[in-house]
């Protein structure tokens, strides 16, 4: 262990933009795919921090009165835009939400899922519903950023901010030694999946805070967030007032 993590310590000090995760292979191990998926549900809620994300930038713009739409771009198994409408259910909030992936396989699994109210799933991209002229009040992401390089970054960004009529809340891994070693000791629980290796993939390929700022287009904050996690945020609004 002690040779591995030292090894890849040295490799953080920059993205590595042509590591590929073993998911995203087009002929990777279908039953390690669907565990891995189904295995997100448990680390999503103790890593990725959308309980607070839901407390501090979504909670405050829900309406008991009047129905919210939210778009979930790349949700994988569904289980983050799954546990969004569960909050706001529980708060006697009114959110819709659309939770799209462009992968057949996530889309397949996220549908076979237990129903839940307000949560519809696509197979679609965002360009396609930027085609389709579709708006919504909020737009998320979960574990999208990393995926993307330098030149893709861009375009959807500005996909991302077409579609949302309010706010976009894209929400990563922040890469550092410490998230690295960290989630290396604490992922052996999950075997017989993808999470472990991908897992440390993506912290390889994530951006730190000064990276994802300096690449980020105006309008666009940045906060670290807790934890080894990157908020990167559009308010229209405020966009709309710039531009004024």
């Amino acid at each position: 262990m002690a040779m591995h993590v030292a090894a890849a310590l040295g490799m953080l000090r920059q993205r590595d933009v042509h590591a590929v995760e073993e998911m995203d292979r087009p002929g990777c191990d279908p039953e390690r795919l669907d565990r891995t998926y189904a295995q997100f549900s448990v680390v999503n809620r103790a890593v990725a921090g959308w309980r607070g994300i839901y407390r501090t930038h979504l909670r405050p713009v829900l309406s008991a009165s009047r129905v919210t739409t939210l778009l979930d771009i790349g949700c994988g198994g569904g289980d983050v835009p799954v546990l969004l409408a569960a909050w706001a259910a529980r708060d006697r909030l009114k959110l819709e939400i659309t939770a799209i992936d462009p992968d057949r396989r996530a889309f397949e699994f996220a549908r076979r899922r237990r129903r839940v109210v307000g949560v519809t799933f696509r197979q679609a991209s965002t360009a396609e519903l930027a085609d389709e002229g579709q708006r919504y009040d909020v737009v998320v992401s979960n574990h999208v950023l990393h995926h993307l390089g330098a030149s893709e970054l861009p375009q959807f960004l500005a996909e991302s901010a077409l579609l949302s009529r309010g706010s976009v809340l894209h929400n990563d891994i922040r890469r550092s030694p410490a998230a690295y070693a960290l989630f290396y000791a604490a992922s052996w629980p999950f075997p017989g999946s993808f999470i472990r290796e991908d897992g440390l993939t993506s912290i390889r390929r994530s951006y730190t805070t000064a990276e994802l700022r300096a690449a980020a287009p105006p309008g666009w904050a940045v906060a670290p967030r807790l934890p080894f996690r990157n908020l990167l945020t559009l308010n229209q609004a405020d966009l709309d007032r710039n531009d004024d």
